[in-house]
Order: C-alpha cells, then structure tokens, then sequence
C-alpha cells in the first residue's frame, strides 16, 4: 500500500456476527451522514448509490472462517483518480479468539501525471473504536488519547515492550504548571488528530512521569514532549532510544497543524509497510458483478449493460494493477534504502569500535583505567524530525538558513530512520568549522576541517563531504540554476550564489537528501545554508 494512504488494522475479542453487524450499520450512517449519500441499506453485489459512487459489498463463511467487507469508490469529474475506502471485517479459525478490522483509505489517479493526494483519517474510524473493543497486543486502541496515571505505569510499560504490537504508542507529557485536561484539549487533540487508527494514543500526566521516565531512562519523555515508541521498545538498551523520536514542546505549541503532519509521518509509513496479519492477508481479492437494471426481455439492452459492467471492471483492474506496480517500484527502493544504510552503519560501527578501542587503550596505558570503561551519558536532547531542526537552528549562531523552510521540513513525510541525527551532526561540525575559521584557526575548507578533526569538536565523515559539483553539472545550466541559492545582498548584490559544497545526508534513494552550503566566514563571518532537501538534478537523479 502507498504510504500516501490512511490503514487501520486492528483486532477486537468480540465475536465475528457482532462485529460485523456493528459495522454494517456504522457503514451506512457514515455514507449517509458524512459523505452525503442516500443509503439505507446496502445488498452484496454493486450498490449505485450516486452517479460517480458505488458501494461494492461481498460476505461469506466457511470452514476457514467468515469475512463481510464494504468498498466504497468515489471518481467524480473532473477529478482524474477515485477515492477508494475499503473495510474489511475477517474471523479465522486458524487465529481464534479474534476478529480482525482492517479500514483503507486510499487515492488511486488514473495516471501518473496526477498528483497523488494523501489520504486523512476518515470518521468511519473513529466510530468504529468508539463501538468496538480494539486492540494492538496488549493495549487498547481508541478515538481519543487516554490518561496514563501513576498506577498504570507498569501496564503501559508492558504494552511498550509487547512483541505483538503492531502500532506505534504514541505518549504526550503534561507540562509543570499545565492543567491535563486543559492541554490535552488546547494542543494534544490537535496533534493527534490523524493518528487515530494508527497508533495507541496517551498523555502521561506529571504524578506518573517519575514513574514511566525510571522504568524507560533511556527512552524519556517529559516538559510537554511528544514521543513516538515504535514496536519492540528495549528499554535497557541506550541506543534503542534513537528509534523512538522525540518532538519537543516548543515545535508541538509553535503549530499544531504541522505537528500533527510530523507525528503522523512515521505511524503512516509503518501501517504502510508492515504486513497484513495473516488472516486478512490470506483474504481473496473483491471480484464484485455489477447489478444490470434493464428492462425484462430487452435482450440487447442487457448485453450492452454486461458489456459497460465487464469494461468497468476491467478498468478497476488495470487500476489495481498499477497500484501494485507502484507499490513493489517503492519497495525496490525501500529496500535499495535499507541496503545502503546497513553498509553504512556497519562501516561507520567498525570505525568508532576501532577508535574507542585505541582510545580505550591509550588510557589504560596512562593508568586511567575506569575512565576508559566508564559509561557515557548522552547529554543532548537530539531532535525528532527536520521540522524540530528547523524550530533549533537558532542554536548554531554562525549559521544561517537561507533555504526554503517547506522543502527541509517536507522531508518527514519521507525521512528515513537516521537522516534526521545526520543532519543535526552536520550542523553541529558545520558550526564548529564556521566559528574557528572566524577566528582564523582552521586550515583549509571543510572537507579537510573533517579530515584533521581538532580535538574537542563534533565529527562528520569527510566522505560525505563534496566541495565542488561535477563539470557536467556546471555546464548544464537548468542544473546550475538550481545550486543558485540565496544569501544577503552583503555576500552577493545578485542575492544569490551558486552553492556546490554539499553534505550527504541521506542516500539510496530518489529523495537522498542533501545539505548545501556557502563559506563566507572571510567576508560576514557566517556559513550560508541555502538548501536542506532532496538531491537536486544531476546525471544521477534525471
């Protein structure tokens, strides 16, 4: 499924004819009242229910178990693509005990010309949780975010560490000197507005924070944070800490639109990718026959009926083979992306075990022996996401962005597990760079700074360091165009530069992201950066 897609896949212990009656009817309250159609009641088979929407419903039980499932498809002019909603209520016998609820909202354009529209959270799904007893393991999943209080510390610890999660938990602390009701209401709602469905939602209130922040030292939240823990927490392993993302208060309260979109980026993307449970896995593909309405005995009227219904639903096909085909090209990437970054994990691991340990043995030689081997506290709070980044350049102040906000904080919607930690490290060694050469200590560019790290400053892989585009580059003028970035007239009267020195920030994919920069610590003093985002066009990416 595309990320760009809206997927709940829950499970309820309530029997399959009770779930699935439940549903029918919220089926067709929500089609009559949210989405403005007159149904009252829906048949198995095509359901014309407006000129430009359908209702495709099929049930069926056997010896393997039961489903009834509900497609709504909307394509009116002059639109180019459908909306699809599915829903799907599944029972097998060979996972008892469980009925499971799968909701999709997708958006499907007849061609690739037009712009995909990403999906928001329908009201089907919040009546669904409000009728249902859902479930992800072993927590609870519903509409609206739950309190965790002092005494539901270890239940929520449990949920946290559960194998069996599927989702994502999702927990807001209070604020000292906040009321919870009052910030749940004011900024919390706001932000999780489209995680309904897609994660467990809480507000740690301040009596419990003590508690869950001992019980998960290495994975905090507190002072108003959000934090994300994805499935499988460790929390007796510091460095899992890094794959539960933190948003901090002061990005949460600046915009809580925006927020919503960041903390939403992630549960998308890993409803997207994680496969369905097997039950609704092994499920068949809706093959629904149109109804023909002809007259009795018009012959010919029918057959041109049946030849308009096949033609139909040869498109939906052709369709939904497209929508697969542009699935496994994302997962080829996806893929090309966890290659890439495995590479340079282990690359990067080796290098700094080999460093720890000669630098481990240097101390030992100079009878520092527990200092070599004493634990190292990570003492800065690192940011979650390229839009809390932006929130915090005001922290290197020999910097200055030039760049256009929405680019680098567009890179949540697509943002892979480290590039976030890169980018701040390369800000970090960027800021270092730009005041000593203020002052007239470092030698050389930044590329070589990398290379002859003084002591006591932030690293960055010089390998992941360009000073200077390819000629081909240079002498494509569309391609130039674009490294002609901004900065204050005092650098340039023409208000821009061509910025080749770039770092990598990201790479084995069509977004690799990049940062690109301008030396000017000779003239203002300041190092420019003008473009925080995607890789810009080179023989590589056109």
């Amino acid at each position: 499924m595309d990320a760009s897609a809206y997927r709940m896949v829950v499970w309820t212990e309530q029997d399959y004819v009770t779930v699935a009656a439940i549903a029918d009817r919220l089926v067709t309250e929500w089609l009559a009242e949210s989405q403005q159609y007159p149904v009252v009641h829906l048949r198995d088979g095509r359901n014309e229910i407006a000129p430009y929407a359908t209702v495709d419903r099929d049930s069926d039980s056997g010896r393997h178990g039961a489903h009834t499932r509900w497609r709504l498809r909307e394509n009116p002019p002059p639109s180019l693509a459908t909306w699809q909603s599915t829903l799907i209520i599944r029972t097998d016998l060979a996972d008892p005990g469980r009925t499971w609820v799968q909701l999709d909202v997708e958006h499907r354009p007849d061609s690739p010309d037009v712009p995909q529209i990403r999906a928001s959270k329908p009201r089907l799904a919040d009546a669904l949780l409000d009728a249902l007893e859902a479930r992800s393991g072993l927590a609870e999943i519903r509409a609206r975010a739950s309190f965790i209080h002092a005494g539901d510390v270890p239940e929520v610890i449990e949920e946290l560490r559960d194998r069996e999660r599927r989702l994502p938990i999702v927990v807001a602390s209070v604020p000292y000197g906040i009321d919870a009701d009052q910030w749940l209401e004011r900024v919390v709602d706001r932000a999780f507005t489209q995680l309904v469905g897609r994660a467990v939602l809480y507000v740690l209130t301040r009596e419990a924070q003590p508690a869950f922040n001992k019980a998960l030292e290495h994975h905090p939240v507190f002072g108003g944070g959000i934090r994300t823990y994805m499935p499988r927490v460790d929390p007796a392993w510091p460095a899992d800490g890094q794959r539960h993302p933190i948003m901090s208060r002061a990005v949460v309260e600046a915009d809580p639109v925006k927020a919503a979109s960041v903390l939403t980026a992630l549960p998308r993307n890993q409803a997207a990718r994680t496969p369905l449970p097997q039950p609704l896995a092994r499920l068949h593909a809706q093959r629904p026959l149109p109804r023909t309405l002809t007259p009795d005995g018009d012959e010919i009227a029918r057959l041109k009926a049946d030849h308009g219904s096949l033609l139909q639903l040869l498109d939906e096909a052709a369709e939904a083979e497209a929508a697969r085909y542009k699935q496994v090209r994302e997962l080829q990437h996806d893929l090309a992306d966890a290659n890439w970054l495995a590479e340079e994990f282990y690359a990067e691991r080796r290098a700094a075990q080999a460093q720890v340990r000669a630098l481990q043995l240097r101390l030992q030689r100079l009878g520092g022996y527990e200092e070599a081997y004493a634990p190292v506290e990570e003492d800065e709070d690192l940011p979650g996401s390229f839009t809390e980044v932006h929130a915090r350049l005001g922290q290197f102040p020999t910097l200055v962005f030039t760049g256009d906000p929405k680019v680098m904080t567009g890179l949540d919607d697509r943002s892979k597990p480290n590039w976030v930690n890169v980018c701040w490290e390369a800000l970090h060694a960027l800021e270092d760079f730009a005041a000593a050469s203020v002052v007239g200590r470092a030698k050389g560019d930044f590329r070589a700074w990398c290379q002859d790290l003084p002591p006591g400053c932030h690293p960055f892989p010089a390998g992941k360091v360009t000073m200077k585009e390819s000629d081909t580059v240079w002498r494509n003028l569309a391609w130039r165009k674009e490294r002609m970035l901004p900065v204050p007239v005092e650098v340039d009267p023409s208000g821009t530069v061509f910025m080749q020195a770039h770092l990598r920030i990201g790479g084995g994919s069509t977004i690799s992201p990049r940062l690109h920069f301008y030396d000017d610590t000779a003239g203002t003093g300041r190092v420019y950066i003008g473009h925080i985002g995607p890789h810009l066009t080179n023989t590589r990416t056109s």
